[in-house]
């Protein structure tokens, strides 16, 4: 039997978790949502063809089992532990929350409750990132060595209708967008020991390009780029940048290197994408037989999360990587302010192979 869904928060991303979710039904049924705006969740209600509720109702509802947490990054933290504390496993969107004091609560509480907590992006568990782990796993690259990952945007003040959010603290390119690419790294190459960076930002505001808001000055409170390097567990070496001051590029999105071979990984996200291997003799890339599901969409953690509940065991998104990741982006910040390598205080097994 699946096991019941709620959502609380029904804005730009809830969709995806609909429509993602509907590919494992034997795990789990949405049949739920609720939003601070109420008129907001009562269309999204009916666009679905779920029952609209106040928050508290949907926490209070014996026939939900487990919440996901789609509200804004300053708040993840606070309903995940509000999802937790009434006695509902938590399945949060990412940042896990955006410090480690409120990340070790959630992690604490889940425990405490006998609950599970997982947490955004399950992106590296669609075909392009089981692809790319098999193929690291069967050894064609070698033992990993190093890595790069970029992420370089010119920022989403020219189209995001509500760009204010991504430049204050909880957004930036790294709390907003390096979970993807750091969760992919951990999946590929294991845990981060160690890491080091610097920091800055190009402007002290920018001008919104969206047509509803066209003009508007949007202040910038939080650093824009990051260069960082990190030292993995394992020995590897990555080297990582995440901006919103690149107005373009030719880089990769995420590259590994070993010591027989190299490997091209696709955008993290995104759920699929050629997987390209250094073919040594004859000087060229070629393409990696993919592996897994290729339907696999947004939700594919949460049933991965309800398959744990129901027959036990671990799952992939969990809350402990999530934490892990959140540490080496507050590590990053952390090192860029002082100008020192900064270890880490967390660590966290690579995440099983599907």
């Amino acid at each position: 039997m699946p096991l019941n869904v709620g959502l609380i928060g029904t804005g730009n991303i809830a969709p995806a978790y609909i429509k993602g979710s509907s590919h494992f039904p034997d795990d789990v049924k949405v049949i739920a949502c609720a939003d601070v705006l109420p008129d907001r969740a009562a269309a999204f209600a009916g666009q679905f063809g779920l029952r609209a509720s106040s928050v508290e109702a949907l926490l209070a509802a014996p026939d939900i089992d487990i919440v996901i947490n789609l509200t804004v990054p300053a708040v993840h933290a606070e309903v995940s532990q509000q999802i937790l504390a009434a006695g509902k496993h938590c399945y949060s969107e990412k940042p896990f929350a955006l410090n480690r004091e409120d990340g070790r609560k959630i992690l604490a509480l889940a425990a405490e409750k006998g609950l599970k907590v997982g947490c955004a992006p399950d992106t590296f568990l669609g075909a392009g990132g089981r692809t790319a782990r098999k193929a690291i796993d069967d050894g064609l690259i070698g033992k990993p060595t190093s890595a790069v990952a970029f992420m370089l945007s010119g920022g989403p003040e020219s189209w995001h209708p509500n760009p204010f959010f991504f430049f204050q603290y909880g957004g930036g390119p790294v709390l907003d967008m390096a979970p993807y690419y750091l969760t992919w790294l951990v999946n590929l190459l294991g845990p981060v020991a160690q890491v080091g960076a610097m920091a800055g930002r190009a402007k002290a505001e920018r001008v919104a390009g969206h047509e509803t808001i066209r003009g508007q000055r949007v202040p910038v409170d939080i650093d824009t780029h990051t260069t960082g390097v990190l030292r993995f567990e394992s020995g590897a070496i990555g080297t990582v940048v995440f901006s919103f001051d690149v107005q373009a590029g030719t880089l990769p999105r995420i590259e590994i290197y070993g010591v027989e071979s190299s490997l091209q990984v696709p955008d993290p996200n995104t759920f699929g994408g050629d997987v390209l291997l250094w073919d040594r003799d004859q000087r060229q890339w070629a393409n990696v037989a993919p592996v897994g599901r290729p339907d696999i969409q947004r939700g594919v953690g949460v049933a991965d999360m309800a398959r744990a509940i129901r027959d036990g065991g671990s799952f992939r998104a969990s809350g402990e990587l999530a934490y892990h990741v959140l540490d080496i982006m507050l590590s990053l910040a952390d090192s860029a302010a002082s100008g020192s390598f900064v270890t880490l205080e967390s660590r966290v097994d690579r995440p099983d192979a599907v």
